[in-house]
């Protein structure tokens, strides 16, 4: 069958759920927005040594904790952005994109800063098998004031996240690769990490973006 009787032969037509419907309207309006990127490399020693410590913990877990610490310190990253107004948050609720096959969901991990690592783990591990089991509920997926997407498990080096709007800013974090570095006059093999943020510039500018980028380099490799 073809769509036109002229067109490439149809294998299926799949409708938008409400999920894909939802997803949809959002990156329209993410494409609005006047959006800027900037990119890090990270030194992930510290992180993956973290992991190897605390049973069960993920380098994401890491992530989710050190950039809770960072947005505490930067707030502006941790906002909404409408037409008429820019609201920033005394909490930080991260919410994590996860694969799933009703479509990408962000199921979102509520009070981020006031959590430790091993806390932090449950929720993320609780939040992803249930979004993958299609058990989430409207509390699991709202309120978020800031996103990680993290492709680096998938052998991504780098990309660029769309903003998960309200918010008006998504990390994005690519693989972690052995890579040749000289550091004080010493070449040696380093575990690094392209981190990509990107921004909504109505809200945040380029300076507070670096800063914010900065204390997160800081503060995951800080052992």
């Amino acid at each position: 069958m073809t769509v036109d009787g002229n067109g490439p032969a149809v294998r299926d037509v799949v409708p938008l759920t409400g999920i894909r419907r939802t997803a949809a309207r959002r990156m329209i309006k993410a494409w609005e927005a006047p959006a800027f990127t900037l990119t890090i490399t990270v030194d992930m020693s510290a992180a993956l040594a973290v992991k190897r410590r605390a049973a069960g913990a993920t380098v994401t877990d890491r992530l989710i904790e050190c950039c809770a610490r960072a947005l505490v310190e930067h707030p502006q990253l941790n906002a909404w952005y409408d037409e008429l107004t820019v609201t920033r948050f005394d909490e930080v609720n991260i919410g994590v994109a996860v694969a799933t096959d009703a479509g990408l969901m962000v199921p979102v991990v509520q009070g981020a800063d006031r959590l430790a690592l091993p806390e932090i783990r449950a929720a993320r591990r609780d939040l992803v098998s249930r979004a993958r089991e299609g058990r989430l509920g409207r509390a699991d997926v709202t309120g978020g004031t800031f996103t990680i997407s993290n492709l680096g498990m998938q052998g991504v080096d780098r990309f660029t996240a769309i903003l998960n709007v309200p918010q008006v800013a998504i990390l994005a974090i690519g693989a972690t690769t052995e890579r040749y570095v000289r550091r004080d006059g010493v070449a040696e093999w380093v575990p690094q990490a392209d981190f990509t943020l990107t921004c909504d510039h109505r809200a945040v500018d380029g300076a507070t973006g670096a800063a914010f980028l900065a204390e997160l380099r800081a503060l995951i490799e800080t052992p």
